[in-house]
């Protein structure tokens, strides 16, 4: 592409903006969309992320001017992909207690697996066709998608990557990618992944419900949590061969298809709209907490919220738990003990959990779902019931969850995996009766 440095990047700034960009000056029309002839001759295309009739303030869209339209494909033919799985499967008897996983290992082949084939389903749930529930994915990948590309008609993909920096070309634009950071790919657009620094691994939710957004403030006021002006969209850029083969992998009503192509996807010269990939640093992320005493609940480092028919409770809400000051008196700072309505699906990108200090890993996972008890392990208990309450700041740590309304359904692989921590309960099982009457 004509922006091909991996150091030096251009973005625009904001989410959900009315950007507009080209690569070459003058290729975006002035006035109208849709011109009788584009500048250039370029080819007008819409993308449209939304009905066409949703509220203006949540209404999705982008137009491209392209060198040849998105229309132009061979015939699509089946594609197997079998570790990636759609939906939950209401046939799996999930246990009603907490499960959690190791970190999966990078394959022994890895060196020959692309992000499309590398890609592994741990939970799901929901369905995509009805467009409600998501799925919490791993990936491992150690080859470059170079004349390969990835278009996803069931929902949009949030990127959580824990090891290894993203290169992801986009119909829009590149954005680099690095652990720390996340990326937001929207429902139908083109995309191929590199990797830089080679085999890689890290998380990935599917949301197939309503589009991920900023979550309202209310109380916390104009200010906090993951600021609009923090995320980044890429500038327009197009591979300058625009003749040449690619394969275009697409996943379609849970199935994987693929067709050839004799030019390349990547062939926007400009474009504009407010319907983008974005990513975030989320060490800009202003972390709201208690001054006083208690500890606040889980929802006060959400990130982004894809709402459901239920207001308040979400689809999904991606929530993280970075550095941060705790200073709360006479309080247990950890999370406490707790059931919920929500099931929450946890990774580690870097550092230590504070609630499991020893047996949480970067890379692992956890799951639990609703109304499964959870909370801090022995370990964790002990320390923080008899810790000197001075300021504590939590370092080098970056958790987080995706947490939905709906009962998350492990895979078959994902119940049967190596990986599978079958003692974690015991993490619990010293916390003993200390009820002391009359002391």
């Amino acid at each position: 592409m004509n922006d091909s440095s991996l150091t030096q990047r251009r973005y625009q700034s904001g989410f959900g903006n009315e950007y507009a960009t080209e690569a070459v000056a003058g290729a975006l029309p002035q006035g109208r969309n849709s011109p009788q002839r584009a500048p250039f001759d370029l080819y007008p295309e819409l993308i449209s992320g939304t009905a066409f009739t949703a509220p203006r303030h949540e209404n999705r869209r982008s137009w491209f001017y392209r060198r040849q339209p998105s229309v132009v494909a061979g015939r699509y033919q089946p594609y197997a992909q079998e570790t990636w799985r759609t939906g939950g499967d209401r046939a799996v008897a999930v246990p009603p207690e907490p499960l959690r996983w190791h970190p999966v290992p990078m394959p022994e082949n890895v060196a020959d697996i692309d992000f499309i084939d590398g890609v592994h389903t741990m939970v799901a749930n929901g369905d995509a066709d009805s467009q409600h529930g998501v799925a919490a994915h791993i990936y491992m990948a150690g080859r470059s998608m170079e004349r390969r590309a990835f278009v996803n008609a069931d929902g949009e993909i949030l990127l959580v990557p824990q090891q290894g920096r993203l290169v992801i070309t986009s119909e829009m634009g590149v954005l680099e990618v690095k652990p720390g950071e996340i990326a937001l790919m929207p429902r139908g657009v083109v995309f191929k992944v590199g990797l830089p620094d080679g085999p890689s691994r890290g998380y990935l939710c599917e949301n197939y419900g309503a589009q991920f957004r900023l979550p309202e403030l209310g109380p916390i006021g104009s200010n906090g949590l993951a600021n609009a002006r923090d995320f980044q969209a890429p500038v327009a850029a197009y591979e300058e061969e625009g003749e040449v083969a690619y394969e275009l992998v697409k996943k379609f009503g849970g199935r994987f298809w693929r067709a050839p192509t004799s030019h390349s996807p990547f062939n926007v010269v400009a474009w504009h709209g407010n319907l983008s990939p974005v990513k975030y640093d989320t060490a800009n992320f202003m972390t709201i907490g208690s001054i006083s005493f208690d500890h606040p609940d889980p929802s006060i480092f959400t990130v982004l919220t894809s709402p459901s028919d239920t207001p308040g409770t979400a689809n999904c809400d991606f929530v993280i738990f970075p550095p941060r000051w705790l200073v709360m008196e006479n309080t247990f700072r950890p999370p406490w003990y707790h059931r919920n309505v929500m099931s929450e699906f946890m990774g580690l990108v870097y550092g230590e959990y504070d609630a499991k200090p020893g047996g949480f890993k970067p890379g692992g996972a956890s799951l639990h779902n609703a109304m499964v008890p959870h909370g801090p392990d022995e370990e964790a208990f002990g320390k923080a019931s008899h810790a000197d309450l001075k300021p504590q700041k939590l370092d080098n740590t970056l958790a987080f969850m995706f947490e939905s309304r709906y009962r998350f359904i492990p895979t078959a692989a994902a119940l049967n995996s190596p990986a599978l921590d079958t003692a974690y309960a015991d993490c619990w099982a010293g916390l003993k009766d200390q009820f002391k009457p009359g002391s």
